[in-house]
């Protein structure tokens, strides 16, 4: 699959912009070359003024398997490739949790390792019945603790981050995780009908909303942390 094609970008419609993680047969893993795809829209629909709300959602079953692992296992005999991966997952990471508009995840399967962490840094995340949430990660690495303790309270951040344990959608539902779960030919409707809830109001008042959002949930000292 040619690297432009890994991301497609649609509208802005009415305001909402629909970004699709397009790797279904790797899972929608986030390689190098989706997170830039992924940073470079972002910024692109940022800069946009008819741009207030943008949906996420992945292609086939899963929402995202996270990091490709193969990528990863390279770096052992590519050394020129460490400073491009960690570069490119730096820079994913601070685009996705500064980006000024609200971003509404449609997990249509599951979100797993950096797929979690993912989803957890959009603003609102609706389910397909088949999603599920885990970190597998940590067998080799931390979790993203800040966002989801953000979400759904520290003692389940907690959990979570520590056990690995994989949450269903029903689950998912019940600690406030996402914010409905319905079955998966309908879970792009669900998806648009928050997106155009928040696409009703100004474009300055979704910068500003968002802006308070982004500095009570302490993003920017664990990213920085990160380094």
């Amino acid at each position: 699959m040619p690297p432009d094609d890994v991301l497609l970008v649609e509208g802005p419609d009415d305001g909402v912009a629909t970004l699709t993680l397009n790797r279904p047969r790797k899972h929608n893993a986030l390689s190098i070359a989706l997170r830039d795809a992924m940073s470079d829209a972002l910024d692109g629909l940022a800069a946009r003024d008819d741009v207030k709300v943008v949906v996420l959602t992945g292609a086939g079953e899963t929402f995202s398997a996270g990091f490709d692992l193969r990528e990863f296992e390279r770096v052992a005999t590519e050394p020129d490739l460490g400073p491009v991966l960690w570069a490119s997952a730096d820079r994913f990471h601070r685009t996705v949790a500064h980006f000024p508009l609200p971003i509404v995840a449609a997990v249509n399967g599951p979100a797993l390792a950096g797929g979690f962490d993912l989803a957890v840094m959009c603003d609102v995340r609706v389910a397909s019945t088949t999603a599920r949430f885990a970190h597998p990660e940590l067998r080799f690495i931390e979790a993203l603790y800040g966002p989801l303790h953000d979400v759904v309270g520290g003692g389940m951040a907690r959990d979570l981050c520590l056990t690995g344990r994989t949450v269903d959608a029903a689950e998912a539902l019940h600690i406030r995780l996402v914010s409905s779960v319905g079955e998966p030919g309908l879970l792009a409707q669900e998806a648009r009908r928050f997106a155009d809830l928040m696409a009703g109001a100004p474009r300055e008042v979704m910068v500003t909303m968002k802006a308070k959002i982004v500095a009570r949930a302490g993003l920017a000292e664990e990213l920085s942390a990160d380094n």
